[in-house]
């Protein structure tokens, strides 16, 4: 009897195939005993932003002494990367053991993400975490993640995405989104559109849920030296030190912070130092992460256009540079040209390598679009020869920047340092 194979299971999921309704892993955590409802968990779901709040969180309530499982997606390497507890993955051992208990268990078929999603409930149980950070994959009220019942709903931001899935307006997926708004619950989010945060609101009144929104009920400001103030409903915190560089975190640190003060109406002790270390600690790898710092090396997983913009704004204010050069690759379902054509304009030069995935934009339509907008274009036989030309044109005061698709990310952190040995450093 050939032994489970774990990786050829996930395989046979298609992982293009998205599921939109919750019976399969309804079923499927039933035959379980409903393992996601025996811990706290925090849901966060919006376009961007989602699992670096996420991380925020996860990091601070490690700090404060709990278990706490964090569940994100897509991985960048490794897939036990989407299911941690308190900075781990989870085992090899344990993560065979759960997959073979589905696959023989399930009484639907699965996607791969339900499988996943599973999994993380599965396995967050068994390892006794004391909350589960739950980051959404796919819209909200059809997610499957949108099983449990959280101590808070955490919307990041609204932005036009998979618009043929959630709605061709920002009101529309706004309404999917607020899917994991539950009846008597907390919603919580950064979304700035006025329209938005009215169809947010008028969901959590119809719910009788509470509402609060940044902003108008808690805000942070910079201060010099790269430090944040954040004012609360409860909690004031001045001095506040972030891992993760761009502005754009300040936003993720509130909307993290302001779901900890509902997590501690729960009885959860969350003390003053357990937040400040929380915060200096975080990691969240291919977002806004400094891979290198002569030349200066960013890595970014923006990938569609409300990301790109954030990325744009972090390059002209976060960073100094004498010339940028981008390393870019997106998925065809992504709105590319308008993300090139908020970022190609700083650039002396934009690499276009392919990615290790049939869902990509070809690198040399990429080529013809640039050159198009008037801006220049090299394509690459492979992400590694990306990385080499952009080290080799590079000079100390510049700028390289990988950024788009994750799946890029992911091909940059494995080849990074093998470039780097190979004489780059």
């Amino acid at each position: 009897m050939n032994p489970f194979n774990p990786g050829a299971y996930l395989s046979g999921l298609n992982i293009d195939v998205m599921h939109f309704g919750l019976e399969a892993i309804t079923g499927l955590l039933g035959k379980f005993g409903n393992p996601q409802n025996d811990y706290k968990t925090l849901l966060i779901g919006g376009t961007n932003g989602k699992g670096s709040t996420a991380a925020m969180v996860a990091a601070i309530l490690k700090e404060a002494g709990f278990r706490a499982g964090l569940y994100t997606s897509p991985h960048l390497i490794d897939v036990r990367e989407r299911m941690v507890v308190n900075g781990k993955k989870i085992p090899l051992r344990e993560w065979s053991r759960i997959l073979s208990e589905i696959k023989r268990r399930a009484p639907l078929p699965l996607t791969y993400f339900e499988a996943l999603t599973a999994a993380a409930f599965i396995y967050f149980q068994r390892a006794q975490v004391d909350i589960a950070v739950m980051e959404v994959g796919l819209g909200g009220r059809l997610d499957a993640t949108n099983v449990c019942r959280p101590l808070a709903s955490v919307i990041t931001n609204i932005g036009l995405e998979h618009t043929a899935y959630l709605g061709k307006t920002l009101t529309a997926i706004a309404g999917e989104k607020a899917g994991i708004i539950k009846p008597g619950g907390v919603c919580i989010t950064g979304a700035a559109q006025e329209r938005v945060a009215r169809k947010l609101a008028l969901v959590c009144r119809q719910r009788k849920s509470r509402f609060y929104r940044l902003g108008t009920d808690f805000r942070i400001a910079g201060q010099a030296g790269g430090l944040a103030d954040y004012h609360g409903m409860r909690r004031n915190l001045c001095g506040l030190a972030l891992a993760l560089p761009g502005g754009h975190h300040l936003s993720n640190a509130a909307l993290a912070l302001a779901a900890l003060e509902i997590v501690e109406e729960r009885g959860f002790t969350i003390h003053d130092a357990a937040i400040r270390a929380g915060l200096r600690k975080t990691r969240w790898e291919g977002r806004m992460e400094i891979l290198r710092v002569n030349p200066l090396f960013l890595l970014d997983g923006a990938h569609n256009p409300s990301g790109a913009r954030v990325l744009c704004r972090a390059l002209q204010k976060d960073f100094s540079w004498r010339r940028l050069i981008l390393i870019f690759a997106a998925l065809a379902d992504k709105d590319y040209r308008r993300m090139l054509q908020k970022i190609a304009p700083l650039a002396a030069v934009t690499i276009l390598p392919p990615l290790q995935t049939g869902r990509a934009v070809p690198e040399r339509q990429m080529a013809r679009v640039l050159t198009g907008m008037g801006h220049k274009a090299i394509v690459a036989d492979s992400v590694d020869q990306a990385i080499h030309q952009a080290l080799d044109m590079a000079g100390a005061d510049d700028m390289i920047c990988a950024w788009g698709s994750l799946y890029l990310a992911g091909e940059v952190k494995q080849s990074f340092h093998q470039t780097l040995s190979c004489g780059k450093a």
